[in-house]
């Protein structure tokens, strides 16, 4: 069934998953593009990261050429929640990375317009003091 996944900051739609109680079964190349973790020997790995699944518990995240994507969440400490009616599976970022993030006081870096239009990237005031000042249009 087509089905549109959110994970993280990727959003993905039409996805040829199959959804089973406490899963959502992609192929091999669908995980990748969904969520960037490819299925090897070693594991699940995104980049030089692998994560070896348990073997006691292989068959909930591998079945027929199969991988369970709420399985690999779970195993990775990322929350999930499905709105079956719309076929619409959600991912969030792991609880151990989030509070990485916020313990390391750095700003996300983002681009914004100034009042003439010209872009401006966080990035590029890299060790310079910023003053932002925003407002709500209503």
């Amino acid at each position: 069934m087509p089905t549109d996944i959110i994970y993280t900051d990727r959003v993905t739609q039409g996805v040829d998953a199959e959804s089973k109680p406490g899963g959502l079964w992609l192929t091999a190349a669908d995980l990748e593009r969904v969520s960037g973790w490819a299925h090897k020997p070693e594991g699940f790995c995104k980049g030089d990261l692998c994560i070896p699944a348990p073997p006691a518990r292989k068959s909930e995240f591998a079945d027929g050429g199969r991988f369970n994507l709420v399985a690999l969440a779970g195993l990775l400490g990322q929350p999930s929640v499905v709105d079956e009616t719309h076929h619409v599976w959600c991912f969030g970022e792991a609880a151990a990375e989030r509070k990485r993030t916020l313990t390391s006081l750095n700003a996300p870096d983002f681009t914004l317009p100034d009042l003439d239009g010209k872009m401006h990237t966080l990035s590029q005031y890299r060790g310079k003091k910023v003053f932002l000042v925003s407002w709500a249009s209503w």
